[in-house]
């Protein structure tokens, strides 16, 4: 299987080529030429399965540079029970006759973004070994909080690569920022930088495509690469947990092998609802694609009236990973559903860099409401779903998961649709004590308190258990304490490098 550029589909790479490399050349993302089939057959042999041989069986059709021993090993290593808590990886939890939470953050890092970035390091490096790539690859990550720690942990001290991330200084909870400061490795480098993820994300691409800065790396034995979902090895474990939620209904006996379900996904970035959108297109029987964002609500906007603008304010939100204007992963849905025309694709992307809006014709358009639904929930319904699903369930989702809950109520109501639907709950509640809480009335009881406090006050609530990984921060060394300015991220990387 080859793998093509949305903004030039001449150019064609292995699968290894195009992990390794992260980003195409003239800034593109990388997809495969085609996309395999999921039959029913298929979905009734991966009923039978573990997750990590679920994924195997899923990605050897995409890695077909791969030998299947070696996918195997990666999704072993990567799906481990001593790194998910147990055997389920990605859990499914039944809330009612229609909706079943998928729970996407048992991992290392307590967030949905383990599931992809505990097996990317793995497949990277033996995308390395297949190229023969004996330079050090460098790993840059722009995160609004969770792919940046999930990245850190996966990548940490692995052999032949380095890692660089950046957050926004002030647009991600202090959970968040903790685990990413106090990260352990020698060859990780985290800083803040003065702005929000659109900037992070744009400093990142830019190093990207800046020849100049290449050639230097180059020099000195450095090859680029990413961790963000503009890489297709971050992109496509996503599927797998698409695939085994249908596969966990129809073991479970809650649908027949076949049925429709719809999928709920909190998404800023649109690579959660993307991985969802190919499982689809593979053949899973989805009906409804439903895309949920908080009150930067560029995407509900982009899929209700064709216009994608992010000419727009900004809003710091209590669900800090869906703040983002800019969503990369976006420019691989319209590649699909323009017939893989490219040039359109450059088009666009020069319209939004340049103008930060573009318009889909009405072909287009058709194509995009056939599939997908978008509602968008602020903080005051968040706070309000959270504190309605404790009660009416004793469950206790974060604040991105409620926004999915709350979106897809709104989905129910408008158009009566009871097929069942997965929502995707892609942070542990633990990540986003204080808003949980306040959502849950304890506004008095937290003041004077610390976050660890807060932990310890959320754990007795729900009744869940303290993930190791957040009770250990309590005492972990703040390794990494700089803020450099929007415009002066290759400085950062060329400091840490020297």
């Amino acid at each position: 299987m080859k793998y093509i550029s949305t903004r030039d589909k001449k150019i064609k790479l292995s699968s290894a080529q195009a992990i390794k490399q992260g980003l195409s050349v003239e800034g593109g993302l990388f997809i495969p030429e085609t996309f395999p089939e999921i039959k029913k057959e298929d979905i009734v042999k991966m009923a039978k399965l573990s997750y990590p041989e679920r994924a195997v069986y899923i990605l050897k059709q995409f890695l077909t540079d791969f030998l299947v021993k070696e996918v195997r090993e990666c999704a072993t290593k990567a799906y481990a029970p001593e790194k998910f808590g147990g055997e389920a990886v990605a859990p499914l939890v039944r809330l009612n006759d229609s909706e079943y939470i998928l729970e996407l953050w048992h991992g290392p890092t307590c967030a949905f973004k383990d599931m992809a970035l505990q097996i990317l390091p793995h497949l990277l490096t033996t995308s390395m070994k297949k190229t023969g790539e004996d330079n050090t690859v460098v790993i840059l990550v722009a995160t609004s909080g969770d792919t940046g720690k999930a990245a850190l942990e996966g990548f940490k001290d692995v052999e032949g690569t380095k890692i660089v991330v950046f957050y926004p200084s002030d647009g991600v909870s202090d959970i968040q920022k903790l685990q990413m400061i106090t990260q352990e490795g020698k060859n990780v480098f985290v800083s803040g930088i003065k702005g929000n993820f659109d900037d992070a994300q744009t400093g990142v691409k830019t190093i990207f495509t800046d020849d100049e800065i290449k050639k230097d790396l180059k020099e000195k034995k450095y090859v680029l690469s990413s961790a963000n979902s503009i890489n297709w090895g971050r992109l496509v474990p996503q599927i797998v947990y698409y695939v085994s939620a249908y596969c966990e209904m129809v073991k479970n006996k809650e649908i027949e092998n076949g049925d429709k379900i719809n999928i709920c996904v909190p998404t800023g970035n649109f690579g959660n609802i993307l991985a969802a959108y190919y499982a689809r297109k593979m053949g899973l029987p989805v009906n409804k694609l439903i895309c949920a964002s908080n009150m930067n609500k560029v995407l509900t906007d982009f899929i209700n009236t064709g216009v994608y603008d992010r000419n727009r304010e900004f809003f710091p939100s209590i669900s800090p990973s869906m703040d983002i204007l800019i969503s990369s992963n976006l420019e691989r849905l319209l590649f699909d559903l323009s017939g893989n025309d490219d040039k359109l694709i450059g088009k666009l992307m020069t319209e939004l860099k340049e103008k930060g809006v573009y318009k889909l014709d009405k072909k287009m358009m058709k194509k995009v409401n056939e599939i997908f639904w978008a509602g968008f929930c602020d903080d005051y319904f968040t706070k309000e779903c959270i504190y309605k699903t404790f009660d009416e369930y004793d469950y206790t989702i974060d604040t991105h998961t409620a926004v999915a809950v709350d979106v897809y109520n709104q989905y129910k109501n408008e158009t009566g649709d009871n097929t069942k639907t997965v929502i995707a709950s892609t942070a542990s509640p633990f990540k986003f004590n204080g808003s949980v809480l306040s959502a849950l009335g304890k506004d008095d009881e937290m003041q004077g308190k610390d976050d660890f406090a807060l932990i310890d006050m959320l754990s007795e609530i729900s009744g869940y258990e303290i993930p190791e990984s957040l009770g250990k921060l309590k005492n972990a060394d703040k390794r990494f304490k700089g803020i450099c300015d929007k415009d002066k991220l290759f400085g950062a990387v060329e400091e840490f490098l020297s």
